[in-house]
């Protein structure tokens, strides 16, 4: 268990024995062994001296065990709105049907004026308890009106995924920002991505929870990550029959929040650079094009080579500029990372034969360095009429074997990643699943890091097509 993980697990292990219990434990167990080797089963009988719980079988489930469970909550009430009955339900993988005991809290949270009359989250209760089996009651909730919001896992005690259910997740979408804790918000913000993933919200929603609150995020990695996961709910978990009305609603928004930003802010860079990614209108263009040429600047924005790039690239998949202004502007950046931008660029282009002209250089030639191989994998997906990858399904597949055979091990998974028709999941001309399936029985056996990888990536197309259903319905 490493990473991520193995710091979350071992959070768990704090709560589950208590803190004074596990920092006498840890005490007691340096003591004991000071100068000495030990194994794990050293120190968990230290902590179930100290704590009175049973950690061999606690080790089992969780540390000898693979599998994340979930965790959701149940609340009934009356009508007037009184919890009549309060569980905390787990669910566990088909693939690892394990239920592991939680220790964990269970927050509720009301929206109440504060001191500057601003909408705010305030926690009004709290019950921290241990959670095993397929449900857990939480008596201690029963009686009390229902909150507004009801957090399941709160102060982050627990490795497991959570659900938030309808209530909550009305409440976060209009007052999200108004936590004064950023670690409730955070815990939010992962839960509903999560929920959005896995097809159970809609990607729709999930955007309207971001554009709406994203603006009182002042941590620059939060609204980078918060971001990206925007971009790919809207360009994969958003059904295609409703992504232009969505990509024109968000682009509107996300060009009100950059112009809303602080002055000179990385927030405002971050919003500006997605809003240019994601304008396909005539207007949002026009916004693209005033930043460029500089006869519509943002107040405190610096329009760097890098953002110059941007901006171009955007006008160049929207159909606003091509071959010339490309050269004019690597006249300018006559740099490394210049014929990187151009190589991209290029391969925007919105046309059949600026495509076929990038699938020529990366798959069917092999005369580009990796990093241009990469820029261009990265232009030939911008696209905004996904129709113009449609006839590279099957050179796709077709030419699997023979680039994993060939090429270096980067380029090959630049290529097999990078070019993997994802954005086609959904479209009633293509079934890239059902594609897939058919390469993948065919393959057997051979090559079997090549087949992991096109698995993960076709587990990424399920993901999508069920997301799509969510969003649809």
């Amino acid at each position: 268990i490493t990473y991520a993980k193995g710091a979350s697990v071992l959070k768990q292990l704090v709560a589950w024995v208590g803190r004074d219990a596990f920092f006498a434990g840890v005490r007691a167990y340096f003591a004991r062994h000071a100068w000495g080797n030990t194994e794990l089963a050293d120190l968990l009988r230290e902590l179930e001296a100290t704590s009175g719980r049973d950690l061999r079988s606690w080790s089992s489930l969780w540390l000898e065990r693979a599998g994340v469970t979930l965790l959701r909550p149940h609340v009934e009430t009356d009508a007037d709105g009184v919890i009549t009955a309060f569980e905390v339900r787990q669910e566990v993988p088909a693939e690892h049907p394990v239920q592991r005991p939680h220790r964990l809290a269970v927050g509720g949270y009301d929206v109440v004026p504060g001191p500057d009359g601003a909408a705010r989250l305030e926690r009004v209760a709290r019950v921290e308890l241990d959670v095993d089996g397929a449900a857990t009651p939480v008596p201690e909730l029963v009686g009390r009106p229902r909150p507004a919001l009801v957090l399941v896992n709160d102060d982050d005690l627990a490795y497991a995924k959570v659900r938030l259910d309808e209530a909550s997740l009305a409440t976060a979408t209009e007052h999200l920002h108004g936590f004064a804790d950023s670690l409730p918000r955070s815990l939010v913000w992962g839960a509903a991505w999560d929920m959005t993933r896995d097809g159970e919200w809609g990607a729709r929603d999930f955007a309207r929870l971001v554009l709406g609150n994203i603006a009182h995020e002042t941590d620059s990695s939060v609204v980078q990550t918060l971001l990206r996961q925007l971009v790919s709910a809207l360009d994969l978990y958003v059904a295609p029959e409703h992504r232009a009305e969505t990509y024109a609603w968000a682009a509107d928004r996300l060009w009100d929040l950059a112009r809303a930003a602080e002055p000179g802010s990385d927030a405002q860079l971050q919003l500006t650079r997605v809003a240019a990614a994601r304008s396909t209108s005539p207007a949002h263009l026009d916004a693209v094009a005033g930043l460029l040429d500089g006869s519509a600047p943002l107040p405190g924005l610096e329009v760097d080579t890098d953002l110059r790039w941007d901006l171009l690239v955007a006008l160049v998949a929207g159909g606003r500029a091509g071959e010339a202004e490309i050269d004019a502007e690597l006249a300018r950046d006559a740099t490394a990372s210049g014929e990187r931008k151009a190589a991209a660029a290029r391969a925007a282009i919105p046309t059949p034969e600026a495509k076929a002209a990038a699938w020529r250089a990366v798959v069917d030639e092999d005369a580009v360095t990796n990093a241009i191989q990469t820029a261009t994998i990265a232009g030939f997906g911008r696209v905004h009429d996904t129709a113009l990858l449609a006839p590279y399904v099957e050179p796709y597949f077709a030419a699997l074997e023979r680039v994993w055979a060939e090429r270096t091990n980067e380029m090959a998974q630049n290529i097999v990643v990078g070019l993997y028709p994802a954005r086609l999941a959904g479209s009633p001309d293509v079934d890239v699943l059902a594609r897939t399936d058919a390469w993948l029985a065919a393959l057997g056996d051979r090559t079997p890091a090549l087949r992991r990888l096109v698995v993960e990536e076709r587990d990424g197309v399920r993901r999508a097509l069920a997301a799509q259903a969510r969003d649809r319905a």
